[in-house]
């Protein structure tokens, strides 16, 4: 899913939890239960909007979006792709580098 694609559902989550934690007030009654539990639901709504305006900015509309990632696995590489490949810092496979000196 895209970031959008998230906030949207967490948007839709805490709506539900807001219509659900009314219909729980308006059964029981307004009880310090419901009160909190109405609370806790608003400050959720904040928080996510604070959330999605963070990522607005950081993720600004037109921008280019990140490169998917290549996924490296973590098998052993094929002995052949290294056979012309000399090792950095420690010489070629034929001896030491050209004016290194001698160990």
């Amino acid at each position: 899913m895209s970031l959008h694609e998230e906030l949207a559902a967490a948007r839709r989550c805490v709506d539900d939890l807001t219509h659900r934690v009314l219909n729980l007030e308006r059964a029981l009654g307004p009880g310090i239960e419901t009160r909190r539990l109405r609370g806790d639901a608003e400050r959720l709504r904040e928080s996510l909007a604070l959330l999605a305006a963070a990522a607005a900015a950081a993720h600004p509309a037109g921008a280019p979006a990140a490169p998917d990632l290549v996924p490296v696995p973590d098998t052993p590489y094929d002995d052949r792709l290294w056979v012309d490949a000399d090792d950095e810092g420690l010489g070629t496979r034929r001896g030491p580098a050209p004016g290194a000196p001698a160990t």
